[in-house]
């Protein structure tokens, strides 16, 4: 799968790990930045993650910060973005079967980094169910 992948400065070393465990487990990737520890305004970063994925350049997204919370406000307010916060296995896992969410939003002052790639894990591995579930994703 391809997956684009950006945070800001308070994300970035959780995205290093999360890049190599996506290359170990032959995922592509599409690194979006950030690249410094220096303060960076994060919403350019989710909105070039959301543009990858309108633009057929990923197949989902994974936006890093220090809670998860401005990610995934910026990248709601993408038409055709489905961003879901998640701090554990279940939401991960509710967010994609449920809700077909093509972003997931983490926060890398929140979660430990085991967690967090599990959380990536289990969301990457996660289908669609689709049924009921479609018909209320078309509703918005």
């Amino acid at each position: 799968m391809r997956v684009a992948i950006g945070c800001d400065h308070g994300g970035l070393d959780i995205k290093r790990q999360i890049l190599r465990q996506l290359s170990h487990d032959q995922h592509q990737t599409l690194d979006l930045g950030c690249d410094s520890q220096e303060s960076v305004d994060y919403p350019a970063y989710a909105q070039g993650v959301c543009r990858a994925i309108l633009d057929g350049q990923a197949e989902r997204g994974i936006l890093i910060c220090g809670t998860g919370i401005g990610m995934s406000m910026v990248a709601n307010r993408f038409a055709g973005i489905r961003a879901a916060l998640c701090h554990e296995l279940f939401t991960a896992r509710m967010s994609r079967e449920h809700n077909d969410a093509n972003v997931l939003c983490l926060g890398a002052r929140v979660v430990g980094p085991g967690l967090i790639y599990e959380i990536v894990a289990t969301w990457l591995a996660t289908e669609f169910a689709g049924g009921r579930h479609l018909r209320r994703i078309e509703m918005f």
